[in-house]
């Protein structure tokens, strides 16, 4: 476990050193905020769409080939990604690369199904909620790194970026052993890498059915938080790629001690599926909070409550669904999953950048800026009821883990 969780880490820092610079790279080939938002969705939406169907055919080929060489030929495609990001002179070479970037790697997803490969049924919400532990370590320190380095050049961090995923390369090659023994190795077929198949698979798994639904919203409330972040808060606060980084410190330092150390007690004292709809109801008020804050000091109570509040419920669903996939086949499950993830993220500029283009000639401060976040907790709030209406129908169908 050890080996995979600081891959994860590596990984997590060299894409969270982008994210407080990206929208602001993006804008200096634009004249306007709405423009800015526009392409930055743009930008967005191009790795999405490839991920959407590069991550089924990359999770059934590590079900036969392996782990260890689908994340490795992820951590390449990052680090190619990060370098011709950084010597970008048009907008139109941001697009290509990250629609290569996309296609290259789920390194999410192969990460969770070599989890899988290593853990027993019983243990998985726990060991989940260490790797989304490593993602929150990762996201302490990747972005407040690339906002420091972005206020001195916003290129600057795609070319240290660029570094941390070659040096996860090299630590995949030499230290990352396999997970998945040939035993338990199935053939790729075509068929079953379809993102659409893969996604009708998914549906079918015994005792998942509508928590697939909530994955769904809860992934775009996600994504159209991820894409509305850097500009809401440069519209809203005036906030630059420093004050964003910091932000995000927040973000990482909060998630990873609550998924490192609160869910675990959580598991001991709730089942799975309870512990979901109380994590889906804080997520409601989360958005809620951060479309609403006046100041900016006010996203920062709301990060802190809101992950104290909210911590398992992906960990929970997560396991319900990994549960009830045969141990062949998870790789194809987690693949599955990330595929749609990356049709969740697809979406989301779609509709984040539109929301953000209307309200970006409103005043700093004005309440209408946070519409983005007003339509996840909407989202949020979908999920809570149709997961609550999921667990009543089929509880005893529904495949639970606790350590």
């Amino acid at each position: 476990m050890s080996f995979i969780l600081i891959a994860v880490m590596i990984d997590m820092i060299s894409i969270g050193l982008i994210v407080p610079v990206l929208p602001h790279i993006v804008g200096t080939f634009t004249d306007s905020p709405a423009a800015q938002a526009w392409w930055f969705g743009a930008v967005t939406f191009s790795f999405s769409v490839a991920n959407f169907f590069g991550s089924p055919i990359l999770g059934a080929l590590s079900d036969q080939y392996g782990r260890r060489p689908v994340l490795l030929i992820g951590f390449s495609g990052l680090a190619l990604s990060f370098i011709v990001t950084g010597l970008a002179t048009h907008l139109w070479m941001l697009i290509v690369v990250r629609l290569f970037s996309g296609a290259m790697q789920s390194n999410i997803a192969i990460a969770n199904a070599y989890v899988a490969d290593i853990t027993p049924p019983e243990q998985r919400a726990q060991r989940f909620g260490q790797l989304g532990a490593m993602f929150g370590i990762g996201f302490t320190l990747g972005p407040v790194m690339g906002g420091l380095l972005g206020s001195a050049d916003v290129r600057l961090p795609f070319f240290v970026a660029g570094g941390m995923a070659i040096l996860n390369w090299l630590y995949g090659w030499f230290v990352l052993p396999e997970s998945l023994t040939p035993e338990r190795r199935r053939p790729f077929e075509w068929k079953r890498a379809n993102p659409f198949a893969a996604l009708s698979g998914l549906a079918r798994l015994r005792g998942v059915g509508a928590l697939v639904g909530v994955v769904a919203l809860v992934s775009l409330a996600q994504f159209t938080l991820h894409t509305s972040w850097v500009l809401y808060t440069k519209f809203k606060f005036g906030w630059g790629p420093k004050e964003v980084g910091f932000s995000l410190l927040c973000v990482g330092v909060m998630s990873a001690f609550a998924q490192g150390v609160l869910l675990k007690h959580s598991l001991k004292l709730f089942e799975p599926p309870r512990l979901a709809l109380f994590s889906l109801f804080a997520g409601f008020l989360t958005y809620l909070g951060f479309g609403l804050s006046t100041e900016g000091w006010m996203l920062y109570a709301v990060i802190i409550v809101g992950n104290l509040l909210s911590a398992g419920g992906t960990a929970a669903v997560q396991s319900i669904i990994s549960n009830a996939a045969d141990a062949r086949v998870q790789g194809e499950t987690m693949g599955s999953l990330a595929s749609l993830n990356s049709l969740m993220a697809v979406s989301a500029p779609l509709i984040a950048t539109p929301l953000l283009g209307i309200v970006s000639h409103r005043p700093k401060g004005d309440w209408l800026i946070g519409l983005p976040f007003y339509f996840s907790a909407t989202l949020m709030l979908a999920a809570l009821l149709l997961a609550h209406w999921k667990f009543r129908q089929a509880a005893p169908a529904v495949a639970t883990a606790r350590p």
